[in-house]
């Protein structure tokens, strides 16, 4: 018997990972409240119980009235109801310390990098086995289009740990951008010894990811180290992210430099910093404006966050326009100087638009306007924003009634009004164009 309860104890204590004390612990409170069912008793101070570390000797004892106790030398004798009342607490108190076993352990590892079996999809979430726990991966979490069969090995970043009631929610991702620098970590030892340091970050998960990187020694190439010999390291992780592109460029403290690196591939001509309104104007060729804003924006959107300024691209004839506008709207308040025009442009400051969101007391401070000429300056350019603004939504629609026209040209030609053609119609078409008639080959 005391060898089986050793036993006992060691293999619980083993396979659910909690303390082997905790569960003679649990052992000593479950033969007590099988006392208590025995007799009846709903006095929680009339029983005692203490097992023996190493011989697992059981002493089971009931307290009396007089302060003499009783011995129940034998605890089988207390019956079935009473062993299925021990079983009850022990299960009960064996979950409680699993429970918070796995809190305690899993907390600490909060932004580890893991790697687990796919089980099943509860609904959109994923079921990861992740050691001796579960964890659980919502929608938001997952790279959009990724799935997993069971059995699927599902490598991720263990994200948080929360405590529900009777159960432990362990809240994976594979789409948070902390995935990436963990994997920088595990695939560059110079990340994860911090000779390289990852400065910066923005990601669109199974899109493309951006990150700055810098080195803390002269001789070590940030960019260089994260891609390694022949694309070898950036492959690895890509691999893992199923194709998603990673940018990385070259943190610099001149943020300036830093928006030029952010938008590379794209070759940048002037950066514009505009500080009072977090804002960088940046002018490219024409040649470079898709490459520069990205499908869909995408390029400059990254850039964006990865900077943390709101970045504004305009190719060089549009931004001489703004600035012609400007300087033609100011120079009509009296009394503005060469020098006060130089000193809105060094503020970033490139169209009517800019001044009034800038507002009259930095034109003060900052230009040496008298509060009288700002207003004016400021009412001035609010009432030519307002015309020009009017002048943009104009062209705006003239665009698009020409590309409409264009468009149902285009639909009349193709003997549809509107009407997607079909495969019969279109090569009917093409006939007529091409002068064949239906009973003439077409000629090679």
């Amino acid at each position: 018997m005391n060898d089986n309860v050793i036993r006992l104890v060691d293999t619980v204590a083993r396979e659910k990972g909690v303390d082997r004390e905790l569960v003679f612990q649990n052992l000593e409170q479950a033969m007590m409240s099988a006392a208590r069912k025995y007799f009846n008793s709903l006095d929680l101070e009339e029983f005692g119980c203490a097992i023996d570390r190493l011989s697992g000797q059981i002493s089971l004892w009931r307290n009396l009235a007089d302060g003499s106790r009783e011995e129940i030398n034998d605890p089988q004798r207390l019956g079935r109801i009473a062993a299925q009342t021990a079983k009850q607490v022990m299960i009960q108190r064996n979950r409680e310390n699993e429970r918070n076993s796995l809190l305690d352990e899993y907390t600490k590892r909060r932004g580890e990098l893991v790697t687990g079996l796919a089980q099943r999809y509860e609904g959109n979430a994923l079921i990861v086995q992740i050691d001796r726990a579960e964890g659980f991966m919502p929608r938001s979490e997952q790279i959009p289009g990724e799935q997993f069969q069971p059995g699927d090995r599902v490598r991720c970043l263990l994200l948080d740990v929360r405590d529900a009631g009777h159960q432990v929610k362990i809240v994976l991702s594979r789409a948070h951008p902390d995935f990436i620098r963990k994997l920088f970590e595990a695939e560059v030892p110079e990340v994860s010894e911090r000779t390289i340091d990852i400065k910066a970050m923005a990601r669109e998960p199974g899109f493309r990811t951006k990150l700055a990187v810098s080195s803390m020694d002269a001789k070590v190439d940030a960019v260089g180290a994260c891609v390694g010999v022949r694309g070898s390291r950036i492959r690895n992780i890509v691999d893992e992210l199923g194709g998603e592109k990673i940018d990385i460029v070259r943190w610099n403290e001149s943020s300036q430099v830093l928006i030029a690196n952010a938008l590379k591939p794209a070759e940048v001509e002037e950066v514009s910093l505009c500080f009072e309104l977090g804002r960088a104007t940046i002018i490219v060729r024409d040649d470079q404006l898709s490459l520069a804003i990205g499908r869909r924006g995408q390029n400059v959107r990254l850039a964006a966050r990865l900077t943390g300024w709101d970045v504004d691209i305009l190719t060089p004839p549009e931004f001489q326009k703004g600035l012609q506008i400007l300087e033609e709207t100011v120079r009509t308040v009296p009394g503005i100087t060469d020098e006060m025009l130089d000193r809105m442009g060094a503020l970033g400051m490139i169209s009517v638009f800019d001044v009034e969101e800038v507002g009259e007391p930095v034109l003060v401070q900052e230009c040496g306007m008298t509060p009288e000429m700002a207003q004016q300056v400021v009412s001035t350019c609010a009432e030519r924003g307002r015309a020009v603004a009017e002048q943009m939504a104009q062209e705006k629609a003239a665009e698009e009634a020409r590309r409409a026209e264009e468009g149902a040209q285009a639909d009349a030609l193709l003997g549809g009004e509107g009407a997607v053609a079909t495969d019969a119609e279109s090569e009917a078409a093409a006939d007529s164009i091409l002068g064949i008639t239906s009973d003439e080959p077409a000629q090679g």
